[in-house]
C-alpha cells in the first residue's frame, strides 16, 4: 500500500527584515533616561514653547469639529499657506523661498516629514534600488530606504579640521559611489547630526550629477530655519534645472515645538505628487485634521522675526552647550545650523559610543546618543550626539550636571 505523508506546514517566522531591525539608539537612551529621571539631551524633542497662535487655532479646530479625516492632501488652507511661504523672497529668516508651487497639484501635508520620506520613496524607488547618503546621517533615512528593499549607499563627508569647521562635500566620492542602479540621492541640510548646511557650491556640484545620471533628490528641510551666523539655507529645488527632480521634505515639528502632532508636509512636481499622495494616503489616510488649522494659522500670522527668532535663541543655546562640553572635556564640533552638537567622548569609559553615552547619563544623569547611531559599523565610537532645543531651565540644568564631569 502506497503511504502518502501531509506536506510539512511552513514556520510561523518574522520577515526576511524584522530579523536585522533594532531600536532606535535615539529612543532606547529617551527610555534610560525617563528610567532614570534625567535630563534628555538625546532626542530631538523640542520641548520649547508651541506659539500660542498655532495651540489656539489647532484648539479651536477641534471645538468647531475639524475631527474627521482631510482630504488626502491636506486642507486647502494649509497648502496655500505653505505655498505662500515658499513664494515669499528670499533672505535671512525665510527659510525654504523663492520658489513658484501649485498648492492644488504640488503639495502634500504629511504625517510627519518621516511620513514623507516614507510615501516618497514607496512612490518613486523600486527594491534593489540603490540611493546615496552622507555620512554622518540621519538613521531615520537609512532605515526607511531599508524598509523597503532599497538599498542606502554612505558616502562620508570630509570631517571638520577643527571645532569651527564644518563637514564638507566631497564631489569625487561620490561620483565614485555611483553605480548604474543609483536612482537618487537623499541630503539633510540644515543636517542632524552633525548642524552641517550644504553650501550653494555643492549643491550645484550634486545638481550636475543628478542631471547627468538622472537622479532624484529627496531634501529634508526640517531645520530650515536653524542657521546660525551668516550661514543661508539653500533648497536644491532653487537651482536651474532642479525643480522637477527635487523632493523638499519639511515640516512644523521644529519650527512650531509640536513634535508629537507628526505633521509635516512634501513639494514635488505634479507629476510626482499624485503617486506619492497614493502611497502616503495607503499608510496614513491624511495627517492630523485639526493641527493642520493649528499649523496654517502658524504660516498666516507669524512674523518673520519669530523665524528669525528661532535661530537667535537656539544660537545662545548653543553657545551654552558648547562652554558646558568644554568645560567637561569633550570638545563639540561647533553645528553651523539644526540644534545638535557631537563632541568628543574618547575620555569616556566604555569600548563602544553606545556604553560611553550610558555611563555618562548614570554619571551626570545627562541622556546623549551614541555617534556610532549616525555611521558604518565600527566608526563614531568617540562621539556623542547632544540636543539642544530644549527649555533654558533643562539646559541650564543640563549643563550644571556635564560640568560635574
Amino acid at each position: 500500500m502506497t503511504m502518502t505523508t501531509s506536506p510539512v506546514a511552513p514556520e510561523l517566522t518574522l520577515s526576511e527584515l524584522a530579523p536585522r531591525v533594532l531600536q532606535s539608539e535615539i529612543r532606547a537612551m529617551t527610555m534610560e533616561c525617563d528610567r532614570l529621571g534625567g535630563v534628555n539631551l538625546a532626542q530631538g524633542v523640542c520641548d520649547t514653547e508651541v506659539p500660542p497662535v498655532v495651540a489656539a487655532e489647532a484648539i479651536r479646530a477641534i471645538q468647531e469639529g475639524h475631527n474627521i479625516y482631510t482630504r488626502l492632501d491636506g486642507i486647502a488652507r494649509l497648502r496655500q499657506a505653505i505655498a505662500d511661504k515658499l513664494a515669499a523672497p528670499q533672505g535671512p529668516g525665510t527659510g525654504t523661498s523663492g520658489l513658484t508651487v501649485d498648492p492644488s497639484r504640488e503639495i502634500l501635508v504629511t504625517s510627519g516629514a518621516t511620513g514623507g520620506l516614507h510615501a516618497a520613496a514607496m512612490a518613486l524607488l523600486n527594491p534593489g534600488d540603490e540611493v546615496l547618503l552622507f555620512e554622518p546621517f540621519y538613521g531615520y533615512h537609512v532605515s526607511t530606504l531599508k524598509s523597503l528593499r532599497v538599498v542606502p549607499v554612505v558616502v562620508p563627508m570630509g570631517a571638520p579640521a577643527n571645532e569651527v569647521d564644518d563637514w564638507h562635500l566631497d564631489i569625487n566620492a561620490v561620483r565614485a559611489a555611483l553605480t548604474p542602479r543609483t536612482r537618487a540621492v537623499i541630503i539633510n541640510t540644515p543636517s542632524n547630526p552633525s548642524g552641517k548646511i550644504f553650501t550653494r557650491a555643492e549643491l550645484e556640484a550634486l545638481a550636475e550629477v543628478a542631471a547627468e545620471r538622472e537622479l532624484f533628490i529627496f531634501s529634508d528641510e526640517i531645520y530650515e530655519y536653524f542657521v546660525y551666523g551668516d550661514e543661508r539655507h539653500v533648497s536644491p529645488a532653487n537651482l536651474p534645472g532642479m525643480r522637477e527632480r527635487t523632493i523638499i521634505i519639511g515640516g512644523f515639528s521644529k519650527t512650531f515645538s509640536v513634535t508629537g502632532w507628526r505633521l509635516g508636509y512634501l513639494v514635488a512636481d505634479a507629476k510626482w505628487l499624485g503617486a506619492i499622495s497614493y502611497f502616503h494616503d495607503l499608510t496614513y489616510v491624511c495627517a492630523p485634521s485639526a493641527f493642520q488649522h493649528g499649523a496654517a494659522a502658524g504660516l498666516e500670522k507669524l512674523p518673520r522675526e519669530f523665524y528669525t527668532g528661532l535661530a537667535s535663541d537656539h544660537f545662545e543655546k548653543r553657545a551654552r552647550i558648547v562652554a558646558a562640553l568644554k568645560d567637561a572635556g569633550m570638545a563639540p564640533y561647533v553645528p553651523r545650523g539644526a540644534y545638535y552638537i557631537l563632541a568628543d567622548a574618547s575620555h569616556l569609559p566604555g569600548e563602544t559610543a553606545a556604553l560611553k553615552a550610558r555611563a555618562l547619563l548614570a554619571k551626570t544623569g545627562v541622556a546623549s546618543v551614541a555617534g556610532s547611531a549616525f555611521f558604518r559599523a565600527g566608526l563614531g565610537e568617540n562621539l556623542l550626539r547632544f540636543c539642544f532645543a530644549k527649555k533654558d531651565v533643562d539646559l541650564d540644568d543640563a549643563c550644571r550636571r556635564l560640568r560635574g564631569l
